[in-house]
């Protein structure tokens, strides 16, 4: 399962649906909204996507999770609108009969999450700038656009 989500996320709630009698291990990653980037204080960030596209592909990234390792079940949820510092952004579990494979198929998950689901990062800056960050820029590169 993959899904893009106005609210806040559990953890607990989310691992629980990797439980399965044929998983010996399960792996999760949490990414946190931090107080800094790039060496500027952050007060807070906005995320934002198009719900239908991002989890189209966040559905392609976990079947190729499926195909490329052996796993028992895998979940992604990326958070969307105004989150603070400290807030549960993203939120990957894999489940799998071995360890190796439930680490490999979590850090697989996140890495492609990040490289291909479109979810756009604003930051909002203790001087009161702003500035979307990482987002592709006429397709060929990451840049941070200030706006």
């Amino acid at each position: 399962m993959f899904r893009i989500s106005t609210e806040p996320l559990d953890p607990a709630a989310l691992q629980r649906t990797l439980a399965d009698a044929h998983a010996g291990a399960c792996v999760t990653f949490e990414g946190w909204v931090r107080d800094h980037n790039d060496g500027r204080p952050v007060l807070a960030l906005d995320y934002e996507a198009y719900a239908p596209l991002a989890e189209k592909e966040g559905a392609r990234i976990l079947a190729e999770a499926r195909e490329k390792f052996a796993i028992v079940g895998a979940v992604c949820i990326h958070r969307v609108g105004s989150l603070r510092i400290g807030d549960l952004a993203v939120w990957v579990g894999v489940s799998a009969a071995h360890r190796g494979a439930a680490f490999d198929a979590c850090r697989f998950v996140i890495d492609e999450t990040k490289a291909r689901v479109p979810v756009w990062k604003k930051e909002h800056y203790a001087d009161g700038d702003t500035a979307w960050i990482n987002c592709a820029t006429r397709g060929d590169h990451a840049a941070a656009v200030k706006s």
